[in-house]
């Protein structure tokens, strides 16, 4: 389970980030990996600014746990919205659902979405901080706890690399660490509430997310490779 070495790992990880790339910031999508991150940088009163991306299109679960995010921790919840004048012409061109023709228009929607506020929140800053993990998902086998991310020109962490789920659920229990309650539906992933189900047991934990499409490419952009 998440040992005391894991957690000291992860902690060193996350003070490396705010001592040797200052300004560092933290994109927590509300995810439960995100919020045992959440937890450390405040218990720890790291330097590091939290931000979170709001698409427009978030299910009221995860709205509710930014609220309490507000509200347990003092640590700052930054929000980033899209460009409406981009969203407004996604929707004008392709319909308000157009991202379920195809993997190009989806992609086009993560991107107006997601991307371009990624850039905006990322803006003046030396490294930014994810709460990825290697078993999530085939595209992540070859991440790194810390590399430069060469797409965005600053250092990229994920100190929860080598944490396993079942770590990230009892580091979450043990600490009363709030989390998203669709968690407790079977979403073991989140992200657009169109674009996120349920998933059964035994199917891949990132089979919910854009689940019309190839398990290869689910990925919306923000984590180029």
């Amino acid at each position: 389970m998440s040992t005391p070495l894991k957690i000291e790992q992860t902690v060193a990880a996350l003070q490396q980030a705010a001592r040797d790339f200052a300004p560092a910031c933290f994109a927590n999508s509300m995810g439960a990996e995100d919020m045992v991150l959440t937890d450390l940088i405040a218990r720890h009163h790291l330097d590091i600014e939290m931000f979170s991306l709001d698409t427009g299109r978030l299910p009221q679960e995860t709205y509710d746990l930014m609220q309490e995010v507000r509200k347990r921790y003092s640590l700052p919840l930054k929000i980033y919205f899209p460009d409406c004048t981009l969203v407004e012409e996604f929707v004008a061109q392709n319909g308000v659902n157009g991202f379920y023709d195809s993997v190009e228009l989806r992609k086009r929607c993560c991107h107006i979405r997601k991307v371009e506020p990624l850039k905006c929140a990322l803006a003046g800053k030396r490294a930014w901080i994810t709460g990825m993990r290697r078993d999530q998902a085939v595209t992540r086998g070859s991440l790194e706890v810390s590399s430069f991310d060469a797409d965005h020109g600053m250092q990229k962490f994920n100190p929860l690399l080598e944490w396993t789920n079942a770590e990230v659920w009892e580091y979450i229990r043990q600490n009363d660490v709030p989390y998203n309650k669709l968690h407790d539906c079977f979403y073991p992933s989140i992200g657009c509430a169109p674009c996120t189900r349920s998933v059964t047991p035994g199917e891949d934990i990132r089979s919910g997310r854009w689940w019309w499409e190839s398990a290869e490419g689910k990925e919306c952009g923000l984590h180029l490779r």
